[in-house]
């Protein structure tokens, strides 16, 4: 079992790429605690994975419900020696038409979400006599992408937080990486377009590989920054998108 022995904290859990990182971290014996605020989806997950999860609600920009999960994985698992900061949000919006409300909901979330998280595990994997915290930001971590200014911030602020919280825990025995996907299949494209279905396989046509990405393709990635096989890895970038920063404008 590749995570035997880890007691994971996952946001944004309850559906997509969380979602499919506690299932893969299940399989491989690890005890994880389901965070998201979308309780009905969270609580079901929860029920399916059986003894090794339980759901708690979390809003990850809200500092005392990061005290609150902690305290919960503690008292269920043990401390907590992975975490993953899964949870984040999309707007789609031109620069001089996005708001500065929009512009701060999506940082609180992306950005104050992941340090509030990191922050709060430092104590506890310490404790636990190391760790690994996996970040997950996204190619808008690494290149711009028009009408993404709010997103793109978040996630080359995440990128960078990686990098220093790399430095300062290694002495701790925590590995902190960033995980960076593409386009992949999931509801959060849904969501910021209001709901409404949005057709993306013409995505999947502009990469190398001809697909847009799954749930599991990130959760796999995660699972190895998660487990001990990626243990001389910390401060770390790991692309999974396809193929799609292997190139540039120009490219036809």
């Amino acid at each position: 079992m590749r995570l035997d022995g880890k007691i994971a904290l996952i946001t944004g859990a309850a559906r997509g790429q969380g979602k499919a990182a506690a299932r893969a971290f299940v399989a491989e014996g690890a005890k994880v605690v389901i965070a998201d605020i979308l309780d009905d989806e969270g609580k079901q997950l929860a029920a399916d994975l059986g003894e090794q999860a339980v759901y708690q609600h979390l809003d990850v920009g809200d500092e005392d419900g990061w005290t609150a999960a902690v305290e919960r994985a503690t008292t269920e698992f043990g401390h907590p020696n992975v975490l993953v900061n899964n949870a984040g949000i999309l707007h789609f919006s031109e620069l001089a038409q996005t708001t500065l409300a929009d512009y701060e909901r999506v940082i609180r979330v992306n950005q104050i979400g992941a340090f509030l998280g990191m922050r709060s595990v430092v104590e506890p994997m310490t404790a636990a006599g190391g760790g690994s915290i996996v970040n997950v930001s996204s190619v808008e971590g690494l290149a711009g992408m028009p009408y993404l200014v709010a997103y793109t911030a978040s996630k080359f602020a995440i990128r960078g937080m990686t990098k220093v919280a790399a430095m300062e825990l290694g002495k701790k025995h925590i590995r902190v990486n960033s995980v960076h996907p593409g386009a992949i299949d999931t509801k959060m494209v849904e969501t910021a377009a209001g709901g409404q279905k949005v057709d993306m396989s013409y995505v999947g046509k502009k990469v190398a590989l001809k697909r847009v990405g799954q749930p599991e393709d990130i959760a796999k990635l995660v699972l190895f920054l998660a487990s001990d096989e990626s243990a001389y890895c910390t401060g770390a970038e790991f692309v999974a998108d396809g193929g799609a920063t292997a190139t540039h404008a120009l490219n036809f």
